[in-house]
C-alpha cells in the first residue's frame, strides 16, 4: 500500500525528478549568481580561472563514470541498465572532448591535477552513495536482494541527476545572455557543450531514468532520494563558489563596494516586499477580533461597537480602496506613453496616486475601524508576522556585517503602525533597523483610531530616501520594492530591485519608459562594462530596474552565497 500511495502522490505532483527539481530550483538559481558563472557568461573570465575550473571538472567526470558503473551493476532490468550504459558512454565521450579542450587551453594533462576541497566533497558524497552509504550510515556488508541493489541504483542516480539538470539550466541562462556578438565569446566552444540543444537531452535522459528507478520505492525511500538530490545541489553550488576569482566582479555587490570610500545604504519597502500579507488587513483583523460580539442586552445600543459592523465597515473600505486604486492606475495609463525614460512624467503622474492614498487614509481614520487596538496585541501580531522566505536572514546578515560594510538599512513603508514593523524585526538583532512609517496615536497604550501620517505616498517615500542619501554624499544605494508606490525610490537608487510580480508596477513603469531586466541578465551586462573599465557600474536614474523572484536572489547578489 505504501508503494501504491507513493506512486499515486508522484503521479499527482508530476514525475519524481521534476518534483525534486522544482523544490530545489530557487537554490539552484543561486549558482548563476556566483562570480564564476557571471564572468563566464560575460566573456571576461580570466584564463587561469577557466583552466582551474576545467581541471576540477575532470574529477567530476571521472567520478560520474565510476558511479554509473556501480549503478549499472545494481540496475534490476535490462532497460534501466541500458539507459545507464548510454549515459556512461556520453560521459566517456565528454571526457575525450574534455581532453582536447584542456590541451587547447594550455592545461598539462600529463601532470596530476589535485582536486580542491569542494570537488572532493561532491565526489566523495557521490561515491559513498553509490557504495550504499546514505545519511551518514555504513555500507552494508552484503546486499542481500536484487531490490536492495535497485535502491542503490536509484539513490546513486538521484545524487547525479541534479548536476545534469543544473548544468542544463545554467547553460540555458548563459546562452540567453551571450550578447549580439556571441561568436566572438572566448569560451563559446565550452558553453556550446552545455547549451540547451546539447545538454537538455542528457538531463532529460537521466531524469527519466530516475523516475523509472523510483517507481517501486516506498515513500520513505523517496524521501532519502530527495535528501540526496538536495544535498547534491548544495555541493554543486559550493563547487562553483570555490572557483578562484581574482578579477573585479559585479557579484556580490559588496565585493565591488569600497567601505572606506562610500556608504552602502539599503532601502526596502515592507508590505508584500518583506511580508506575505498586507499589514493593513492584519491590523484591521486584530481590531475586529478584539471587538466583542453583540449580545441580547446591547444589540440595539448605538454606542456599542460590534465586530460584525466593524467587519462590514472594513470590507467596504477595502472594496472602495481597490476600486479607486485601479481607476487611478487606469487614469495614469491613459496619458501619452513615453518612448524614452521619463522620470518627470512619472513623478507628475504619481501625484494623482499620492492624493488618492491620502484620501484613503483619511477615510480609515474617520471610520474609527482601528480604534481600541492594544499595543501589546499589535506587538504580538508583529512577532508572529510571516515574512517572505529569506527576507529576515538577509537583513540579519547585513546587520552582522554592518561595520565591515559601512552599511545602513532603512525600511520605508506605508504601514499604519510602526510598532508592527518593529515587532516583526525585533528578534535576531534587527531592532537596529531604521523604520520610516506612519504611527498609531495612543491613549494609555490603546489606539485612538487616528494615524500619525508621516509616510502615506510615493512622494513621501522619495523625499525620505533623498534626505537620507543627502546625509551620505558618497554612497552606493539599493532599493527593494514591489509596488507602484516604490517606483520613484527604485529609480532614484543606484540599484532598484523589483521583487514579486506586480502587474500595475510594470504597466506604469513601462508606460514611462522604464525597462525591467532580470537581475542575472543585468549582472552579465554590467560585468561586461566592468571588464571594459567602466566606473561607476551602478548609477541611479538610469531608467532600468532589475527583477527577482525571491530574497535568495537579493542575498546572492548583494552578499554572495
Amino acid at each position: 500500500m505504501e508503494i501504491v500511495a507513493a506512486a499515486a502522490a508522484a503521479a499527482e505532483e508530476g514525475s519524481v525528478a521534476r518534483r525534486f527539481w522544482n523544490k530545489s530550483q530557487k537554490e539552484a538559481l543561486l549558482a548563476a549568481y556566483t562570480p564564476f558563472v557571471v564572468c563566464l557568461a560575460a566573456g571576461g573570465l580570466e584564463l587561469d580561472t577557466f583552466r582551474h575550473y576545467i581541471a576540477q571538472d575532470f574529477h567530476f567526470l571521472k567520478t560520474f563514470v565510476q558511479a554509473y558503473e556501480i549503478a549499472e551493476d545494481c540496475a534490476d532490468d535490462e532497460d534501466a541498465a541500458s539507459a545507464i550504459s548510454e549515459l556512461k558512454k556520453a560521459v566517456l565521450k565528454e571526457l575525450k572532448m574534455h581532453d582536447s579542450i584542456v590541451e587547447e587551453w594550455g592545461v598539462d594533462i600529463t601532470k596530476e591535477i589535485i582536486p580542491n576541497p569542494a570537488t572532493v566533497k561532491y565526489t566523495n558524497f557521490l561515491l559513498a552513495t553509490a557504495s550504499g552509504i546514505v545519511e551518514g550510515g555504513k555500507a552494508p556488508a552484503k546486499i542481500a536482494t536484487p531490490f536492495e541493489k535497485t535502491k542503490i541504483a536509484a539513490y546513486t542516480v538521484g545524487a547525479m541527476t541534479p548536476c545534469m539538470r543544473l548544468y542544463a539550466f545554467l547553460g540555458k541562462e548563459i546562452v540567453k545572455n551571450l550578447g549580439p556578438d556571441e561568436n566572438s565569446h572566448p569560451y563559446k566552444k565550452w558553453i556550446d557543450n552545455y547549451s540547451p540543444i546539447n545538454f537538455e537531452t542528457a538531463a532529460l535522459q537521466i531524469e527519466e531514468l530516475l523516475d523509472k528507478l523510483s517507481v517501486s520505492l516506498t515513500g520513505e525511500e523517496l524521501e532519502v532520494i530527495e535528501k540526496l538530490y538536495l544535498q547534491a545541489v548544495k555541493l554543486e553550488i559550493e563547487f562553483f563558489c570555490a572557483q578562484p576569482i581574482s578579477q573585479r566582479t559585479t557579484v556580490p555587490l559588496t565585493r565591488l563596494h569600497d567601505p572606506l570610500e562610500q556608504r552602502l545604504i539599503l532601502f526596502s519597502d515592507f508590505d508584500l516586499t518583506c511580508t506575505v500579507v498586507d499589514s493593513s488587513a492584519i491590523l484591521a483583523e486584530i481590531a475586529i477580533l478584539r471587538t466583542p460580539k453583540a449580545d441580547g442586552s446591547d444589540r440595539d445600543d448605538p454606542n456599542v461597537r460590534k465586530s460584525s459592523d466593524l467587519r462590514s465597515s472594513w470590507k467596504a473600505l477595502s472594496s472602495q480602496y481597490t476600486e479607486e486604486y485601479e481607476q487611478c492606475i487606469e487614469n495614469i495609463l491613459t496619458t501619452e506613453e513615453s518612448k524614452d525614460f521619463d522620470y518627470e512624467g512619472l513623478l507628475k503622474a504619481l501625484e494623482q496616486l499620492s492624493e488618492f492614498e491620502k484620501r484613503a487614509n483619511l477615510r480609515v481614520c474617520e471610520s474609527e475601524v482601528l480604534k481600541g487596538l492594544n499595543i501589546e496585541d499589535i506587538k504580538r501580531a508583529g512577532e508572529r508576522l510571516i515574512l517572505q522566505d529569506g527576507c529576515k536572514r538577509f537583513f540579519q546578515n547585513i546587520v552582522m556585517k554592518k561595520e565591515e560594510l559601512n552599511g545602513d538599512i532603512h525600511l520605508l513603508s506605508y504601514c499604519w503602525c510602526g510598532d508592527l514593523i518593529r515587532s516583526a524585526f525585533s528578534s535576531g538583532g534587527l531592532d537596529v533597523l531604521s523604520i520610516h512609517s506612519n504611527e498609531f496615536q495612543y491613549e494609555e497604550s490603546i489606539s485612538t483610531g487616528e494615524i500619525v501620517r508621516k509616510m502615506e505616498t510615493p512622494l513621501d517615500k522619495i523625499q525620505a530616501l533623498k534626505d537620507i542619501l543627502q546625509n551620505s554624499p558618497k554612497h552606493l544605494s539599493v532599493y527593494i520594492g514591489d509596488s507602484v508606490g516604490d517606483l520613484l525610490c527604485l529609480l532614484e537608487a543606484d540599484v532598484g530591485i523589483v521583487i514579486g510580480s506586480s502587474g500595475s508596477l510594470r504597466q506604469v513603469g513601462s508606460h514611462f519608459g522604464v525597462s525591467f531586466v532580470p537581475l542575472f541578465a543585468g549582472l552579465v551586462k554590467k560585468q561586461r562594462l566592468l571588464d571594459g573599465g567602466a566606473s561607476p557600474v551602478w548609477k541611479g536614474l538610469s531608467g532600468v530596474l532589475y527583477t527577482v523572484s525571491s530574497w535568495a536572489e537579493v542575498h546572492a547578489f548583494i552578499l554572495g552565497i
